[in-house]
């Protein structure tokens, strides 16, 4: 396959930086999209130049000139929306979280294998040219062994309760819309999951969380200090801590710069410049990647890893007594 024709399934504000990062790319097509309503999608298809413009999601995962379907809709819907793409053949790229629960998702990478089609988690703060690095310093041993991982992702939204954010039948919440990403950044750094946690949660008034924080053990010393709020500011940052040093990730989201600190040595700063809009294009390449090498997963965010960090996330949500609708 030289190049993948792309559909995009739902048109929303995350959907426009999937498109940009697209672009970027010159082995990916966007030839599709489609949305709940025609007026959307053919604005959403004016606004990037896409040709086709469906107002149903079977009229797209139906449309034989598509490979491969980046899913953009609110989490509840991914569970259906991917097991619908991969039933009709389509390679799927499901934006994180990848579904509501662990037990979702074991159904649908049993399918991808069955269909022998790619599915991977969008998660794409993992594929970025930073978050490669610092895996390559870490076991260069640079800051010599890893005790400690500080992450943050909180941010004030100012949404009211109907908002997807706060928004139970939507499964809202800090800990699944950005509670994953501090998550995933310690799984990147340590491996595995934790084997003991303990966590605390804000419930909001809409019944999900809206601040929430988390306490990882892994054994050995090794802890990682995490947190996620959706009404609350702080900085966006990381800290992954050695015995010879620690390296500083401002902005770990959308990593493009790390600062190391050594014993001994002078402090050094490495950067990685890219477009913000176009910061999917890593995630984007490496899924067509695989997709071209006849893979049904991928290698960096292998299934097994997508389904650990979902059973460690409805772990936690057990402990807070927090279940949204249907499960």
């Amino acid at each position: 396959m030289n190049e993948v024709n792309w559909g995009i399934l739902g048109c929303g504000g995350i959907a426009n930086k999937f498109a940009v990062s697209l672009l970027a790319l010159n082995n990916g097509k966007l030839a599709a999209c489609a949305s709940r309503t025609i007026e959307k999608a053919g604005e959403f298809a004016d606004r990037h130049r896409i040709e086709k413009r469906y107002s149903t999601y079977n009229d797209l995962v139906n449309d034989p000139g598509i490979d491969a379907i980046y899913i953009a809709t609110p989490h509840n819907f991914h569970y259906e929306q991917t097991k619908l793409c991969l039933e009709h053949g389509k390679h799927v790229l499901c934006e994180k979280p990848f579904t509501v629960n662990a037990a979702q998702a074991s159904e649908l990478t049993a399918l991808a294998k069955e269909k022998n089609r790619f599915l991977m988690e969008g998660v794409w703060t993992r594929f970025l040219p930073a978050v490669q690095k610092l895996k390559e310093l870490l076991a260069e041993g640079v800051i010599g062994e890893v005790k400690t991982v500080r992450a943050d992702f909180c941010f004030a939204s100012g949404c009211g309760p109907e908002h997807r954010l706060l928004n139970p039948d939507l499964a809202g919440g800090a800990l699944l819309d950005v509670g994953i990403y501090p998550i995933h950044f310690a799984s990147i750094i340590f491996g595995k999951q934790p084997i003991r946690i303990q966590s605390s949660a804000v419930i909001g008034k809409t019944g999900v969380d809206e601040i929430s924080f988390y306490l990882f053990e892994y054994g050995n010393g090794k802890t990682a200090q995490l947190s996620s709020s959706v009404t609350t500011q702080a900085p966006v940052d990381a800290i992954v801590s050695g015995e010879q040093g620690y390296i500083r990730i401002p902005h770990f989201l959308g990593a493009k710069t790390l600062e190391i600190r050594r014993k001994g040595a002078e402090p050094e700063t490495l950067e990685f410049p890219c477009p913000d809009m176009e910061m999917f294009k890593y995630e984007i390449a490496h899924a067509m990647e695989c997709i071209a090498a006849g893979k049904t997963e991928s290698e960096i965010l292998p299934h097994s890893e997508t389904l650990a960090i979902l059973k460690t996330m409805d772990a936690l949500r057990a402990e807070w007594g927090l279940k949204y609708p249907g499960e």
